[in-house]
């Protein structure tokens, strides 16, 4: 079934589709949000009337993300969606709860979304303690407890390393901090083979520094030993095979999809490969069930944003990684799904385009 002509039922979508934002990630997202609308629109559009998205290039600036948003709810979209940078994502989701405007952040994990609890603003991936706890968790099972970082700016990096220390404390572990911004990729290697650590993880920007600290460590035969890991998720991508090849496998990464697809999951899976010139990631699955979450809310309770944002508990959705449902988790200020499936994974050295599960949270 098709929609019938009427008023198109509009939603804002945020995304990085320039430098310096993750474009990768952010083509991903608008692959996944748009691939959703187009089958809400041939299922009946909501109430017979199409979705339509307005798409913003938030290009990693949350003054950018501000103002779109600003410019979002003047032009009366019923919601706003997206978004993958956790500071961008903020700063979306704080100009969201000042305008009276619905948003469903698609990809971004930083605990405290906003300053305030709100009742305008939910979220789909897991806070970013719940899935770095999960991380550290599999650090822990690997047996490393001397743990390396090295660090970029920023609030999302320094939170990252706040949640490794807190959770492998406690079990005999210790996180040393190295400044990948002051070290350059030798420096930061011959201070890794001065101490002691068994892991090293990359808590910093992609490309730059990741690659050339990667490429560093795995040309030192004195680290051949050392964990590369690399929670943040940046070897999901195919950009990272395409410049590291084999040097980028077996470096574990956090992933947010289920050990098994779900029906709908595969489905979605297939034509999403139609849409994007390499595999999709988890970020696309993301973007999908914004859209698929929102379209249900938009049914039931039509585009009036105060409705909207009432029924937020009121969710029930099977989407392409499970059965979505939105309750308040301490800590994050919005309402949460509070158990997507999470993963670590990596690039299976015999084969760096396949995927290979090492830990399930």
């Amino acid at each position: 079934m098709h929609t019938s002509p009427g008023p198109a039922v509009r939603i804002g979508a945020l995304a990085p589709l320039s430098r310096p934002g993750w474009v990768e990630a952010g083509r991903h997202l608008l692959a996944g949000l748009e691939l959703a609308a187009a089958d809400v629109n041939v299922a009946g559009g909501i109430g017979g009337r199409p979705l339509e998205l307005l798409v913003r290039d938030t290009a990693a600036d949350p003054r950018r993300a501000t103002a779109a948003v600003a410019d979002l709810a003047r032009a009366g979209v019923a919601a706003v969606v997206g978004e993958y940078h956790s500071v961008v994502a903020r700063a979306a989701a704080t100009e969201a709860d000042a305008q009276g405007l619905p948003f469903l952040c698609s990809s971004a994990v930083l605990d405290a979304l906003t300053e305030k609890p709100t009742e305008w603003v939910a979220r789909l991936p897991p806070p970013q303690s719940y899935g770095w706890r999960a991380y550290a968790d599999f650090l822990l099972g690997a047996g490393h407890r001397r743990v390396a970082v090295a660090t970029g700016p920023g609030a999302y990096w320094a939170a990252g390393t706040r949640i490794l220390r807190d959770h492998l404390s406690p079990h005999g572990g210790s996180v040393l901090e190295l400044d990948a911004g002051a070290l350059t990729p030798a420096a930061l290697r011959a201070a890794l083979a001065d101490g002691r650590a068994t892991a090293l993880l990359l808590l910093t920007g992609f490309p730059e520094p990741a690659v050339p600290i990667v490429r560093a460590v795995r040309e030192d035969r004195r680290l051949a030993g050392v964990l590369l890991g690399a929670p943040a998720g940046q070897p999901e991508f195919a950009a990272w095979a395409t410049l590291l090849g084999g040097a980028g496998a077996a470096i574990p990464f956090l992933r947010y999809l289920p050990e098994h697809p779900t029906p709908l999951g595969a489905r979605v899976e297939a034509a999403l490969r139609e849409r994007l010139p390499e595999a999709p990631s988890f970020v696309a699955h993301e973007g999908y069930d914004t859209v698929t979450v929102l379209a249900g809310l938009l049914r039931s309770h039509g585009p009036d944003r105060a409705r909207i944002a009432a029924a937020w508990p009121d969710v029930a959705v099977d989407g392409t990684r499970g059965r979505i449902t939105f309750s308040r988790v301490p800590g994050t200020g919005v309402w949460q799904w509070a158990r997507p499936p999470v993963q670590v994974v990596d690039r299976d050295p015999a084969r760096p385009d396949r995927f290979r599960i090492l830990h399930t949270a």
